[in-house]
């Protein structure tokens, strides 16, 4: 009966999804088309096991070019206990100031879009991610559990939750726990965040996908071996697109005092010399 009850749970949460949070996940489909659009991209973050759905949406058969996966391995399990391990990582989202730093080596500019997954919406890496993407000028999607931000504290310094930053915020409809299934102890069972995460990154897909294909075409697609008619060199060129979709942004040179366009310093005029006292 417990496989049967999260398995009901689990629907019932898909269904809440799709009854409660189309408009924004349609609203949120549509800023990152519009991204893709303009050659932006739609970059994704997530720590911990939120990282899940950003390993899904690309590359995988029926994603597509338009999607930048940011996967920092200090903040993904690699091991329980050790290195890389559960203690480490849980530790590290929740340091202020680290994310800040990871995203430096990003090239984030003003037409693309930061879409941030976290359960929890609460620790300092996923609000650190909104809040550089925010304050660079881009949209932010977040997808968490709004019944956990209300339940809980907010320990990150800004007083938010990462719902609270972004321009659009999907529920996932979790409850704040996580864990759904009561099997007769205090610590219930069986998570559903992932599913739910992961569901509301393919309707993204889709619903973007959808909206690239009206305007005119949706870019190059990851498709199946096992579908008829794809020609032959289409897997190669889907790979091409994205080597250069990856590499094609150059980083802009900060802006210096005194510097003029074309990245050159000012030159500095001479002063005059000083005037002695007259004859």
């Amino acid at each position: 009966m417990s496989a049967q009850n999260y398995l009901g749970i689990v629907q019932w949460i898909l269904a809440e999804i799709q009854s409660r949070e189309m408009t924004a996940i349609k609203a949120a489909a549509r800023l990152m088309a519009a991204s893709i659009r303009r050659k932006g991209r739609v970059y994704m973050f997530g720590s911990g096991h939120s990282v899940i759905p950003v390993l899904d949406i690309f590359p995988r058969y029926g994603g597509f070019v338009g999607f930048f996966p940011l996967c920092d391995p200090r903040l993904m399990w690699s091991n329980v206990i050790g290195p890389g391990g559960a203690r480490e990582l849980l530790w590290l989202e929740r340091q202020e100031g680290y994310a800040k730093v990871f995203l430096q080596s990003f090239p984030l500019e003003p037409r693309d879009v930061m879409l941030v997954f976290s359960h929890g919406g609460l620790n300092a890496a996923p609000i650190e991610v909104a809040l550089e993407a925010r304050a660079r000028g881009l949209k932010v999607v977040a997808v968490s559990s709004h019944a956990n931000a209300a339940a809980g504290r907010r320990p990150h310094s800004s007083g938010k939750a990462l719902s609270e930053i972004a321009d659009v915020a999907i529920d996932n409809h979790v409850p704040p726990e996580d864990a759904l299934v009561d099997v007769g102890q205090t610590e219930r069972v069986a998570a559903g965040s992932t599913v739910a995460a992961v569901s509301i990154a393919m309707a993204l897909v889709a619903e973007t996908a959808a909206a690239l294909a009206k305007a005119g075409k949706v870019p190059p697609t990851f498709v199946s071996p096992n579908v008829r008619g794809v020609p032959a060199g289409h897997m190669a060129g889907v790979y091409r697109a994205f080597t250069e979709f990856c590499y094609a942004r150059p980083f802009k040179a900060a802006k210096r005092p005194g510097a003029r366009p074309g990245g050159k310093r000012a030159a500095k005029r001479p002063k005059a010399p000083a005037k002695g006292p007259r004859p």
